[in-house]
């Protein structure tokens, strides 16, 4: 389940959804691992980071009821030398969002309970952009490549999930399946610990949690790496529970609102991870998928509705 969020009061133009580039993203996959002074000052930022970038460190910890000292730490966690970079790098995204015209959009960070149908597809339309984007833009290549490498050399492959990361789940095993990969996906916690007790080393078990903190998920996947097989965590939080007992980890980049909690956004921002993965995995055993995907598409072709026009053309060998 994600972060709560209160509906938006921001103005329009002021709101976190309004600015695409990398700080905000680091800030709010930071913010739960966080302390309390931390986490102030990066829902501040958050709420308005145009405002911010015309803060000197002193207006900024004053605004935030934060020591100056509370505030360099927060840059320092977050990946900054000091105010100064985070400031700049704030400044910079924000010109150049403004240069592309993203930034003006009238579209705030959440759905309120006076909108009309017009702008809450307008809303769930950019929000489901966004977190597309975000994620493609943060997935670190490195370590996509090292999970392919892995999954490719895998005899058998397990992916973990509850809730909706369960659908994610299953998506990406139906996925493997279909081009002749041994995996499995687990929803339920008691089959997901028995699976991962009989995995072994060169086998790969996936951990899918938006949060990264999903108990359930996480024991799996810890049940996994007892037994040497190699671990991988997708999740929103880099820093979260589910890190610790991953060997690799994939981030999305999804943030989500009242209405659509831990169910919209992040699962098609686990789905743009998933299908990188699989895509990798099929370029590599380029061959064999065809064949795979050729045999599996004769295999359903009699279960599909033919229509009347085809059904003529076929007995005629018409055009």
């Amino acid at each position: 389940m994600a972060r709560e969020k209160k509906l938006s009061t921001d103005p329009p133009g002021s709101a976190e959804a309004d600015l695409p580039d990398g700080t905000v993203v680091r800030i709010r996959a930071l913010l739960p691992s966080l302390p309390p002074a931390g986490r102030v000052l990066g829902e501040h930022i958050l709420a308005n980071p145009a405002a911010v970038t015309g803060l000197t460190i002193t207006e900024l910890s004053a605004a935030c009821g934060v020591s100056e000292t509370s505030t360099v730490r927060f840059c320092r966690a977050i990946g900054f030398h000091g105010y100064a970079e985070l400031r700049l790098a704030l400044a910079t995204e924000i010109g150049r969002a403004q240069g592309s015209g993203q930034y003006s959009r009238i579209v705030g960070s959440d759905i309120t309970p006076t909108d009309d149908l017009s702008a809450v597809i307008e809303k769930i339309s950019y929000a489901d952009a966004r977190a597309v984007e975000e994620t493609a833009a943060q997935l670190d290549v490195g370590t996509l490549a090292r999970v392919v490498d892995a999954l490719v050399a895998a005899p058998r492959v397990d992916v973990y999930g509850v809730g909706a990361s369960a659908f994610v789940a299953f998506d990406f095993q139906q996925k493997l399946h279909r081009i002749g990969r041994v995996a499995y996906a687990w929803s339920d916690t008691h089959i997901a610990l028995t699976s991962a007790a009989l995995l072994g080393k060169g086998d790969v078990a996936i951990g899918i949690s938006h949060t990264g903190v999903t108990r359930d998920t996480i024991d799996a996947l810890a049940e996994a790496k007892l037994h040497g097989a190699t671990t991988v965590a997708l999740t929103n939080f880099p820093r979260s529970a589910i890190t610790r007992v991953a060997d690799l980890v994939l981030t999305t980049a999804a943030r989500e609102t009242t209405f659509r909690s831990g169910a919209t956004a992040s699962r098609l921002a686990q789905l743009t991870v998933v299908d990188c993965m699989f895509v990798g995995v099929a370029q590599r055993t380029y061959a064999d998928t065809r064949k795979a995907l050729e045999k599996t598409r004769e295999a359903i072709r009699g279960r599909r509705v033919t229509s009347r026009g085809e059904r003529r053309s076929a007995g005629t060998g018409g055009a």
